[in-house]
């Protein structure tokens, strides 16, 4: 039988991943979307939800099934991590600056190819 500390985990690593997951679907509102920008934005929003969602998956596992997030990703790989694991989300906040509403169709493609491109290297990461 499994020790009741491991499964109270993951038990609390599913919940955690349900409550980000929902803060984030609450904040991007991606069923609202923008009538001029209408792709764009869609585009962006899924793409992001997308992104957490493996994130939020690879970091469970890492962190609960294959012993750390040290074991997963280390040396250089875990500096890439950290850049993976922030650029998506700096570039989905800051997409209401002033700086940024008048090219914001092309920003909103621009990082839904980041978060594509954080997506495919943060699964290279976990599995290679």
């Amino acid at each position: 039988m499994a020790n009741f500390n491991e499964i109270l985990n993951h038990i609390l690593g599913v919940v955690f991943i349900i409550i980000i997951f929902a803060l984030a679907y609450a904040y991007l509102k991606p069923h609202q979307l923008h009538k001029r920008r209408l792709v764009s934005t869609l585009l962006l929003k899924i793409s992001y939800l997308f992104y957490l969602l493996v994130l939020l998956i690879v970091v469970y596992f890492s962190a609960l099934v294959k012993g750390g997030l040290e074991q997963v990703f280390f040396g250089v790989e875990f500096f890439a991590f950290l850049i993976v694991l922030f650029a998506p989300t700096i570039g989905i906040l800051a997409r209401k600056l002033g700086h940024f509403s008048k090219k914001r169709e092309g920003y909103n493609y621009f990082f839904t190819v980041v978060n594509i491109i954080s997506v495919l290297a943060i699964l290279l990461m976990y599995f290679i």
